[in-house]
This record gives C-alpha cells, structure tokens and sequence, in this order.
C-alpha cells in the first residue's frame, strides 16, 4: 500500500511554483503499552469525569475553559477555537536563505520527505535542489498545518528535499542558563590526546539500523518470561555498581584502557605497563631450641 501524503500543494520561489507532496519521514518506534488492572479481581480500571461536590457529569457538559488566574476561567467552545484555527495552505512561500549550519539543531522537530507530484515538477524540483547544495544554503518559510502555523526549512537529502519543522524561539529553552556554572578552564593536554585517539579509533560509518532499544526489547523478553511461568514473581539481576576514586586518576586510567590492544606493543598515546617488582626473598626462620 502506497504511503499517504501528509500535504500537498506547490513550494513557490519568487516567480517559480513547484507542484510537491510531502510525507511523513519518521514512524513511531516499538513501544509496549501497559493498562492499570484492579489486582483483585483482575479486570481494568476505568476512568470517570466527575466534579467535586457534584460527581459524574455527562460529557456534553464539558467545555474548554482557560484559567487567567487561579479559579476563574474563560469558557470557550469548539466553534469559538475553530474560528481562529489557520487554513491549510497550498503553497510553501521560501522567503529567507541560511547557511546550513546556523540553525542550532534544538530548532529542528520533525522531518517529513518532500518528492516532485509529478514529471512536469520534476525539472524545477532538481534545479532547486542542488541550487540550494551547491550554495550549502537551507530555505525558510511557513506553513499552515491543521490548524497551526509551522516554521519549516527545505534542504537536499539524495535525490529529494526534507522538510523540517522548527520550534519557535520561545519553545527552547537558553542553554547559558544551563552551562553557566561549567568552568571555563582548559582541559588537561595528556587527557585531551587521549580522548582524542579514543575517538579516532572508534570512528566508522554510522549505520542506524545496528542500533536497538534494549529496554523495549528486555521488557518483551520479560513479559514473555512472566506470562511462561504464568504469573510467578521474576527477580531482576543486579549489577555491581563500579568504585569510585579520585577524578583525574580514574579518568586517566580509563582512557588509556580504552585505547589499550590486547597483545600489541605500546605506541603513541597508549599506557605503558612498568615492569612488575619482584618479591623480596623470604628470611629463613631462627633454629628453635633444644630443651
């Protein structure tokens, strides 16, 4: 079954329109879903909407209300919010251009694909595309999306463009106010090398489908195990909790141990084993005396 579009209209620059659909680029992930049971009698609680003073109420009742200050609210109902809900438009202004690193990555939300809706957009397609490659430039604009205004930005991924929406700024939090207390010391040198040739040695490709949720995959595996042993209590193993000593030795001592090879000849940044003490000889034990 082919995929839905998520939208489609045209993406317009200046005097060019560019007919596109977009789809979503990311799915949700293997999750297990748990519901609240009454243990005794093994059946789910439910849940009911009630007043306090009043008790249940019926659900035709209920209305969005916001509160201005604590226990006064605005009532509003569902005409009144859709009256101010945006359009969804069918074209994609590109308005601004920034070079593709400006846009600190807390900005970016979701990426959707965005293709050519058919041969005759294709040209234009391609001619944007690696306009914006070839200038490493990432396009702007805005987008009425059910209801809501986005910021998105379009930039070439392959043989297509993925469009991203972006947080406003006063969605994201200020990072000072987070990292003022680091202090702004440099690092110790030898512990820079160090990490330095860690990072080098470890350093490949990155393939995305390597990695799995090992705690989604240990709760099926747990789940599964309970529902075998039909319920019985099943202990989870505890881990040793590694020692803690000085910092800087620690650390020390862990980077080099990273970068060890088991069987190779110390070389550049690798820790040198000193050779091991011999013991002293032992004194012989004193004649005991004859009675």
């Amino acid at each position: 079954m082919a995929a839905r579009a998520y939208w489609k209209g045209q993406i317009r620059l200046a005097l060019v329109s560019i007919p596109v659909e977009i789809f979503s680029a990311t799915k949700s992930g293997a999750t297990v879903a748990f519901n609240q049971i009454h243990e005794p009698t093994g059946k789910r609680i439910k849940y009911e909407k009630v007043v306090p003073g009043v008790g249940p109420v019926n659900p035709e009742e209920i209305v969005k209300g916001f509160q201005y200050e604590k226990g006064h609210y605005v009532l509003l109902d569902d005409d009144e919010i859709e009256s101010v809900k945006l359009e969804s438009k069918k074209t994609l202004e590109l308005t601004q251009f920034v070079d593709h690193d400006e846009i600190d990555v807390l900005y970016f939300e979701k990426p959707y694909y965005v293709v050519p809706a058919d041969d005759l957009a294709e040209e234009a397609f391609i001619v944007l595309r690696e306009a914006l490659r070839r200038t490493k430039k990432v396009a702007l604009g805005q987008l009425a999306l059910r209801g809501r205004e986005y910021i998105v930005s379009l930039k070439p991924c392959g043989r297509g463009i993925v469009l991203e929406t972006l947080r406003y700024a006063d969605e994201v939090h200020k990072a000072k106010s987070y990292f003022r207390d680091i202090s702004d010391e440099e690092p110790d040198e030898e512990l820079l090398d160090l990490a330095e040739t860690l990072i080098e040695k470890k350093t490949a490709a990155f393939h995305p489908e390597e990695y799995h949720d090992r705690y989604v995959d240990a709760l099926k595996d747990l789940i599964e195990r309970k529902r075998k042993s039909k319920g019985a209590k099943i202990e989870a193993e505890e881990e040793e909790a590694p020692a803690r000593g000085s910092n800087v030795i620690d650390l020390m001592a862990a980077l080099k141990k990273s970068i060890e090879k088991p069987g190779a000849a110390a070389g550049k940044g690798t820790a040198k084993k000193a050779p091991a003490k011999k013991a002293p000889a032992k004194k012989p034990a004193p004649a005991r005396k004859r009675a």
